[in-house]
């Protein structure tokens, strides 16, 4: 039987959509500080509302803190998509969900905190789904 949380991410038996595929390209983002979620959103072409995403975290902090992130990030349900060797390192952290712009606007302020008590920040959010067939 799934969870609450999982119900809520998979919207009622949805189905998964794995990150590893090959088909996945990104549908909507931001990399702005000052553009609200619902901006982002209103602009992307390819979204198909209804569908799953895979939402992603960019960050930067001291390579020190990444684990830290990554564990306490797991907590809510997110994967790391990538990290990078460099000090400070550029973490992607990823999950999958129905998007919408409440939902986008509260992860991003809950990965903006995250980073910031790990003295990081983030660079943005991209989310992605499969390709549009072409019709």
């Amino acid at each position: 039987m799934k969870s609450w949380w999982q119900r809520w991410r998979g919207r009622g038996g949805a189905t998964q959509l794995d990150p590893g595929r090959p088909d996945l390209v990104v549908v909507a983002s931001s990399f702005d500080d000052a553009e609200a979620c619902s901006a982002a959103l209103g602009k992307a072409l390819d979204w198909t509302a209804d569908r799953p995403v895979v939402l992603r975290h960019h960050l930067r902090l001291p390579a020190a803190q990444v684990n830290a992130v990554q564990v306490i990030a797991a907590q809510g349900g997110y994967d790391t998509a990538s990290v990078s060797d460099a000090d400070p390192a550029r973490l992607v952290l990823q999950r999958v969900q129905i998007l919408d712009a409440v939902h986008c606007s509260q992860e991003r302020s809950r990965m903006a905190g995250l980073a910031q008590r790990h003295d990081g920040d983030v660079l943005g959010w991209d989310a992605l789904q499969p390709a549009a067939r072409p019709r």
